[in-house]
């Protein structure tokens, strides 16, 4: 069963707080597949063969893979994707939570064309700069929730967040706070796997045997309000509670060595978990009590996916950096920065001079090519009013989800604009999750990917990100596979012995 301390911070005796660890067992219904449980995979060959004897997959069983193969995905169109054998899907994850536009999205395809055309590469090392790298900066900045200086681009979420880190740092020794270096995450927050940005992420998975976190990473409440609520404790109360407890977190940290406090407005990965009503409102007060900076990473959030362009503006966060990738170029090029106020700039500004140089960068960072394709998707979201859009389409998608909230798997249906989770239980009453090892909510995927729909399962969650171009009948379509799957899910881990 999963616990409420499950997401809650331990405190470890020493002033510092972590998460519980978790069993490595390999689940008894492997993740990862594409055939339900009991069912031989055929022999390898062609793409596939040559797939397992060549690549190493990210977020994948490695073992599993060897023995199932990939399943080869060679166009799209819209919202839907066909693989190697034209069987046809809706991308229900739009990729991974990225290509927001769609596929096939023309008018991207010849802005990546005319770029490369006139100037396929250059950098803004040393005073150099290009025209789609300024005017994408200029752009950014004027869409921000709270005014904002400068843009300093990368080309992953990741590397975003790993940037912000380091300003974060070089700003408190710029300063002279040179012990205020602490970073607070959160329990079930993502926020990338370089070494930095892992140990940031609260999950288990991305820690164990790769030496993390790293030192200065700390991890406070996850605010799952429907696992860790206490019963008869108000959304309210439970996040004036988790206040409280960061609060007491700081302190016992000692607030001149706590730097910045990083958060997604809904945490995505960690099983598309939203916060309580006034959660961020009192975190904040918070936060400027100790002079904690707030990183907002917008990484999953930016660019409509609540139905405003930030989720920060849904949720009411007023940050000094930003983070942004993924629908920036609505994932057609890697393209990806970190945004910040004007007195952390002044900073750099002082720091810089001091030693010289600010020195950091990427090669790939504001790359032409990848810059202009962002600015066309930018066009994109405000010619066709794609708030306005995810703002109609939102009650359908999840009011259609949440027509699920009887069957008998489904413990909870959360979310907002287009973005939703699925959590699934055995037992409804007590919130009772299945053991891990059964694995229902990849059991769930494998079946969804057999109904043609692509979800990804995180832990018990099942999440949806479908394109933010999405209409009525692929919406209507899409929730008559969800409820197809679901009922075939419910009838495997009957016949396993999964449930009663």
């Amino acid at each position: 069963m999963l616990l409420a301390l499950d997401f809650l911070a331990v405190d470890n005796g020493n002033g510092s707080a972590s998460f519980p660890s978790r069993e490595r067992s390999p689940p008894i219904m492997s993740a990862n597949t594409g055939n339900s449980p009991g069912v031989n995979p055929p022999s390898l060959s062609g793409h596939a063969a040559s797939d397992v004897a060549h690549l190493l997959h990210p977020y994948t069983n490695l073992k599993t893979h060897e023995q199932k193969g990939p399943l080869i995905i060679t166009r799209g169109e819209g919202v839907r994707i066909w693989d190697e054998s034209g069987k046809e899907y809706i991308e229900g994850m739009a990729g991974l939570w990225c290509v927001a536009l769609g596929f096939g999205e023309e008018r991207l395809v010849e802005a990546a064309a005319r770029q490369m055309r006139q100037l396929p590469f250059y950098h803004g090392f040393a005073h150099k700069s290009h025209e789609p790298g300024i005017e994408l900066a200029e752009k950014l900045i004027s869409l921000m929730p709270v005014p904002m200086s400068k843009v300093l681009f990368c080309g992953s979420g990741s590397e975003a967040n790993d940037t912000a880190m380091k300003l974060v740092w070089y700003y408190n020794n710029a300063r002279g706070r040179h012990r205020k270096k602490k970073i607070i995450a959160r329990i079930k927050g993502y926020h990338g796997v370089t070494v930095a940005t892992a140990s940031l992420t609260g999950l288990p998975n991305n820690h164990l045997d790769f030496d993390l976190p790293i030192a200065h990473i700390r991890h406070a409440d996850c605010p799952h309000y429907w696992r860790a609520g206490k019963p008869g404790e108000s959304e309210e109360d439970f996040a004036t509670r988790l206040a409280e407890s960061l609060d007491a977190q700081i302190r016992r940290e000692g607030p001149d060595t706590v730097a910045a406090f990083i958060a997604e407005p809904i945490q995505g990965a960690g099983g598309v978990i939203l916060p309580p009503r006034t959660y961020f409102e009192k975190i904040q007060r918070v936060l400027k009590q100790h002079d904690v900076l707030l990183i907002a990473d917008e990484v999953i959030c930016g660019f409509g996916r609540t139905g405003r362009m930030f989720g920060s503006e849904t949720f009411g966060l007023a940050p000094d950096i930003v983070t942004v990738a993924k629908a920036l170029s609505s994932a057609y090029l890697p393209i990806a920065a970190t945004i910040v106020s004007e007195a952390l700039y002044q900073s750099f500004v002082t720091e810089s001079e001091k030693i010289g140089v600010f020195a950091h960068g990427y090669t790939y960072a504001g790359h032409p090519v990848c810059a202009a394709v962002a600015l066309e998707a930018l066009r994109l979201y405000e010619e066709r009013n794609i708030l306005a859009h995810v703002e109609a389409m939102s009650p359908l998608f999840l009011d259609g989800l949440r027509r699920f909230a009887a069957h008998p798997l489904v413990g909870e249906v959360r979310g907002a604009g287009l973005i939703a989770g699925v959590e699934l239980v055995r037992d409804k009453a007590a919130k009772e999750s299945f053991d891990p090892k059964i694995a229902a909510a990849s059991v769930f995927a494998n079946h969804a990917q057999e109904r043609g729909l692509i979800v990804r399962p995180l832990g018990e969650t099942v999440a949806l990100c479908p394109p933010l171009v999405i209409g009525e009948a692929d919406i209507a379509e899409l929730l008559t596979r969800f409820g197809q799957a679901l009922d075939d899910t419910l009838a495997s881990l009957r016949q396993a012995g999964a449930l009663a």
